[in-house]
């Protein structure tokens, strides 16, 4: 269609100039004696005033319309609309498209539930604030080639039809119509490709790859996500990681105008549980975990013997420490299994609260010197002996109190890496399962750990934590071939399985293979941190709902049963 300009480009620059415009009718307002109509592009809304409305056919919300008229300036501006400035005087009008009524309202903000808006995607996404997150998407990933080119980095496709290897969640498998009983799967990363594209000698390698994993669903997670995938040869963790941070920096600076100086601040995994409770801990607000150990003086028991006892202090709030609120705290740290919360108060220069009856004058004069405890000040603490599941559970405290009493300072960014996570973690029947996966090199000096306290080894892995959010995240690869294989095998790998699932990337070690790392941003998180959403599903096109189902095209779906016939398939139904 013939188009002079976008409508939300419109500017006092084309006042008297002749236009032809194009859009969506976003509102109409009949005042009798004039007409008038928002029109929006994906550029934004301009107002169309028509002086003569029985020149005009009848028309609605969300019809389609291309109107000619010339430009002037508005008497009063409106300054919520970008093109508030000016106004379209109306020459002409003709409907392109009609349109039925929504269902659902078509604005920043909508009455529709996140189903309805999923379901007819379409108009979700003609929302101007669905429209900007999407073109933030855009702006995110062109900033990532621009950035990776200049770095000598090569884009490349690798496989979405691969072979089914352990992984952090169960694979989506594709069966094969030419080899009945076998199957492809969808990659969760593009882990051991990229690996093999260091070997073949490409050195740098990226792409905007789409990974698949058949997990569980919540706010931050998707069945199909997408990650940049980034992979190189040479080059030591500080090296790369120095290399990673300037792309952040650009990020932060072209869409939020922050400025993020660098280097990033670096933690290990054992310091931020230990001050934080979370390996991902959200540094906007000041709320550490305070160790209270002296406690285990205490006449109280459970103290006596419990192996962690640690706090939160929260400053100046105790008088908005209501019974609704420490409820609601007892609730989250019941979901890792800790005791409730003991809650003390300074009120008057002194402890306050029931637990004081186990405490000696001494332990509570003590406790406010050490934790430097003020008029006002609340400390809410109790005890456990798992390191991680305490720790893990006074982090979600942590977090919790933040959102309660407003403390978190969304004008500010909190960025920092995360190194030296554990390789091993223990599984629930005694085996070894890797934190990562089973590619990442352990820290040098721990490898001779590894035939005795495997479960101390540190690796030489890494997360960027942004916000509260892992934003990426990825380690320096083994590129040792009978490393590799000791690690297959501390993971209760036979030498049979090694081979079978592992033996045409064992292989190539066989043939130089370079010193290597890499790393995984998430596209999608990282698009939520920017655009100031804590929900997935707001910054993809059409993604699925909790549930892992698309209701816009209803999947998953049955299929015919010749397609099944061709791939040898047999639904088995309950109880056959």
């Amino acid at each position: 269609m013939k188009r002079t300009h976008y409508n939300g480009l419109l500017t006092l620059n084309e006042v008297g100039q002749h236009v032809t415009l194009v859009g969506w009718i976003s509102r109409k307002r009949n005042l009798g004696s004039l007409l008038f109509i928002d029109l929006r592009d994906r550029s934004g809304i301009v107002q169309l005033i028509c002086e003569d409305p029985s020149l005009v056919p009848d028309v609605k919300n969300e019809y389609v319309i291309q109107v000619e008229g010339t430009i002037r300036q508005k008497d009063v501006p409106n300054p919520n609309l970008k093109t508030g400035t000016i106004e379209v005087v109306v020459s002409s009008l003709k409907v392109i498209s009609s349109a039925s009524t929504p269902p659902m309202i078509i604005d920043n903000v909508t009455d529709a539930l996140e189903d309805t808006r999923l379901k007819y995607r379409y108009l979700d996404l003609r929302r101007p604030i669905m429209q900007e997150k999407l073109i933030t998407r855009s702006r995110i990933i062109k900033t990532f080639h621009e950035f990776l080119d200049k770095q000598e980095f090569i884009e490349i496709e690798t496989p979405l039809l691969t072979l089914s290897t352990p992984g952090g969640a169960r694979d989506y498998l594709i069966p094969s119509r030419l080899q009945h009983g076998s199957f492809y799967a969808l990659p969760q990363s593009p882990q051991i490709y990229k690996q093999l594209l260091m070997i073949a000698g490409m050195e740098r390698y990226y792409q905007v790859a789409r990974c698949f994993r058949d997990e569980d669903l919540r706010a931050d997670r998707q069945p199909d996500f997408t990650q940049i995938d980034i992979e190189a040869s040479f080059l030591d963790q500080d090296e790369f990681l120095t290399l990673m941070e300037p792309v952040l920096q650009k990020l932060f600076k072209d869409i939020l105008g922050q400025d993020i100086l660098l280097p990033l601040a670096k933690y290990t995994y054992e310091y931020v549980v230990i001050n934080y409770g979370s390996d991902r801990p959200d540094l906007r607000y000041d709320l550490p975990l305070v160790d209270v150990s002296l406690l285990s003086k205490s006449s109280f028991e459970p103290f006596q013997t419990a192996k962690y006892i640690k706090g939160i202090v929260l400053k100046g709030q105790g008088a908005s420490l209501s019974r609704k609120v420490i409820d609601d705290l007892n609730l989250e740290l019941r979901k890792f299994n800790l005791k409730p919360a003991i809650v003390l108060k300074v009120i008057d220069g002194v402890i306050s609260g029931s637990f004081t009856k186990f405490l000696t004058d001494q332990l509570s004069a003590s406790l406010i010197d050490e934790l430097k405890l003020q008029e006002g000040d609340a400390l809410i603490l109790t005890s456990g002996d798992d390191f991680k599941t305490f720790h893990f559970g006074m982090g979600a405290l942590r977090n919790l109190l933040a959102k309660q009493f407003k403390l978190i300072d969304e004008t500010k960014t909190s960025m920092f890496w995360v190194t030296e996570f554990p390789l091993f973690e223990g599984n629930d029947d005694g085996r070894l399962v890797s934190s990562h996966h089973p590619f990442t090199r352990p820290m040098d000096e721990d490898i001779p750990l590894l035939d005795t306290y495997p479960l101390i080894v540190r690796s030489q892995a890494y997360d960027i934590v942004i916000n509260g959010y892992e934003a990426g995240g990825g380690s320096l690869r083994i590129y040792d071939k009978s490393l590799q294989q000791k690690i297959f095998s501390l993971l209760g790998m036979s030498a049979e399985e090694i081979n079978r699932k592992f033996g045409w990337f064992i292989e190539a070690f066989n043939y130089g293979t370079p010193p290597h790392g890499g790393i995984a941003f998430g596209l999608d998180r990282l698009v939520m941190i920017l655009t100031g959403t804590d929900n997935i599903r707001d910054v993809i096109a059409f993604p699925k709902n909790l549930s892992a189902v698309g209701p816009l095209e209803k999947t998953p779906a049955p299929v015919d049963q010749s397609q099944l016939d061709d791939l040898g398939i047999v639904i088995k139904t309950e109880g056959t």
